[in-house]
């Protein structure tokens, strides 16, 4: 539950940043929430569409190698998450100055009406592609239940839109580039724990059996089956007797993605104008 809260939050509270940064460049459109609304409309159904045939193909596979059916939802998933957060990393800034001008030319009549509908229909779509990814991951992989899953997506929703709506009307001063990047290292952690679930299902399937050794047992410390430890596999994917392969994949990722934010946060260097000689 705990990593579907956060998870869901991070994704809404940068949906509300995105639509309040064009419901500002909007005021001055007319019947702008009719936009707003379509968009929202059609980034749920979207989204919807995403976690339909996400359900479809588990079906499908239920049977035929449903652990590497698992694995691959979680990496996807994963892989689906670590680029969202390189990417921000990158363009953050650059991603709020072209939101503030798509809604400043709808406004100045340079761009038809519909663009606002686009592009928070499209903002939704993403975000909630990777929130279909990653429930569909827990659910199939037998991480967290419905009721879990349910309870943490509420969670996340409530206080990411209370957190985000806040901010947006001026109520509470924080700084969102900060912000977003507290929640960055906790998606890091939580990447991480889905790649080790998922190399977790490959193993049970016989893959790694040179690696797939036990490398130490905690259950008698933390068990799996109370609430902390369901907790920490679902957030991190704490397994109480780890596999070789499973410590290299966990910090190998961690490793990984540190380097790629570290990396996509360094500025860009403009190139200088040559200066001809006289």
């Amino acid at each position: 539950m705990l990593s579907t809260a956060i998870i869901v939050f991070r994704e809404v509270f940068e949906i509300v940043l995105i639509v309040g940064i064009v419901i500002a460049a909007t005021r001055s459109v007319p019947r702008r929430w009719m936009a707003v609304g379509m968009g929202f409309g059609l980034g749920i159904f979207g989204s919807l569409l995403v976690a339909f045939f996400t359900g479809e193909i588990s079906e499908f596979a239920e049977g035929f190698g449903q652990e590497y059916f698992n694995a691959g939802i979680l990496f996807t998933a994963a892989a689906f998450i670590g680029w969202t957060l390189i990417w921000m990393k990158r363009h953050a800034r650059e991603m709020k100055a072209h939101f503030t001008r798509v809604g400043e030319a709808v406004a100045e009549g340079r761009l038809p009406y519909i663009s606002i509908s686009i592009v928070i229909a499209l903002a939704i779509l993403r975000e909630g592609a990777e929130i279909s990814l990653f429930l569909s991951g827990q659910y199939f992989s037998h991480v967290a239940t419905v009721a879990e899953l349910a309870a943490g997506s509420f969670i996340g929703v409530a206080g990411g839109s209370f957190v985000g709506a806040l901010l947006y009307f001026g109520l509470i001063r924080i700084s969102p580039r900060a912000f977003l990047q507290i929640t960055s290292w906790l998606l890091a952690l939580v990447v991480a724990g889905m790649i080790v679930q998922g190399v977790g299902s490959l193993t049970a399937a016989g893959a790694f059996e040179s690696l797939s050794f036990t490398l130490w047992d905690t259950s008698w410390l933390l068990s799996e089956d109370n609430l902390a430890g369901r907790s920490l596999k679902a957030l991190i994917g704490y397994t109480a007797q780890p596999s070789a392969i499973q410590l290299i994949a966990f910090v190998s990722t961690l490793v990984f993605l540190a380097i790629a934010l570290k990396i996509a946060g360094r500025p860009v260097q403009k190139p200088q104008p040559l200066v001809s000689a006289e």
